[in-house]
């Protein structure tokens, strides 16, 4: 298939995303479809962001080509890049149409999904105790503090040796970032809720159970959601840092290889990829965030109404 075509279908499949992200807008904030996408395109905000994208293909463009500048003597262009990855038959043998580049994008798909999960079941619980529990805090919180600033790379050589394998040692990195980010949040979450809303339900006859169901859950839910989003980047972050020391699949991985064997184009298509999936599970997130507090996004808009 003719690069251009794959190109123009991205770009469909991105407009085709983008207005229906619009389209739930527009029934949150009881607008006509039509008038939100107005809003948007014309927005400070989205013009600014379009701005960026442009102005860094642009410096891009001119540093590596154009200028010739010696210190990117050596890195390839944006559309040298961007024809690599949408050809039929590419010079590197990485591009769309190949499927050793799935099988990598499935790898780090699996380990960062895996170790998102288990930062998550893990991490929010753990928080949710530490803000809950003062003797817990107090027992727990000064380790956290500890072991939370060593480098994932840090951990790679224990991770190696204690556990079987290589996979188990990337996911247990890449878990590790995830599950400090997402603890810490949590904590902050609890911590950040009015002390009247406890004496209240206090005053109400509520058992703890209510407490932690009705009070301290849909209040830390902003800052677990916040959380969630930052340490889904943070996992595929440490993801790659992983990758690239102890796995034989994976974004990282490729990246590293690609660096040995000078594809540069190819180093760029990881990278590029690894931004995609990371922003497309972040808002994956962010999207189930929404739904869960809807009642959340309803208070503010009215808040900004009535403002």
């Amino acid at each position: 298939m003719n690069p251009f075509i794959v190109l123009g279908l991205l770009l469909a499949a991105i407009l085709a995303v983008g207005a229906w992200q619009q389209k739930k807008k527009a029934l949150l904030y009881e607008v006509s479809w039509g008038h939100q996408i107005r809003n948007t395109l014309t927005s400070k905000s989205f013009l600014l962001q379009l701005a960026g994208f442009v102005v860094f293909v642009v410096m891009w463009q001119l540093t590596v080509k154009t200028l010739s500048l010696p210190w990117f003597s050596r890195l390839p262009g944006p559309w040298e890049c961007l024809m690599e990855w949408l050809s039929p038959d590419p010079d590197y043998g990485i591009s769309i149409y190949t499927a050793d580049y799935y099988t990598h994008i499935v790898y780090s798909t699996y380990r960062a999904t895996t170790a998102f999960v288990l930062a998550t079941l893990l991490g929010v619980p753990l928080g949710l105790l530490m803000g809950w529990s003062r003797k817990f805090y107090d027992y727990s919180f000064p380790l956290v503090e500890v072991i939370r600033p060593i480098p994932p790379l840090a951990w790679v050589p224990l991770a190696i040796l204690i556990l079987p394998g290589d996979e188990p040692a990337v996911i247990f990195v890449t878990f590790l970032v995830a599950f400090f980010v997402t603890c810490l949040n949590t904590l902050l979450g609890v911590e950040s809720i009015d002390e009247s809303y406890f004496r209240a339900a206090r005053c109400l006859g509520a058992s703890k159970k209510r407490l932690l169901l009705d009070v301290v859950l849909p209040g830390a839910m902003p800052f677990i959601f916040t959380g969630l989003q930052i340490s889904m980047g943070a996992a595929w972050f440490s993801l790659v840092a992983g990758e690239m020391i102890a796995a034989q699949y994976g974004l990282g991985f490729l990246i590293w290889d690609s660096y040995s064997l000078i594809q540069y184009p190819v180093i760029v298509i990881g990278m590029a990829t690894l931004g995609v999936i990371g922003w497309a599970s972040s808002a994956v997130v962010r999207s189930v965030g929404r739904k869960l507090m809807a009642w959340r996004e309803r208070e503010l808009f009215g808040s900004g109404q009535a403002g």
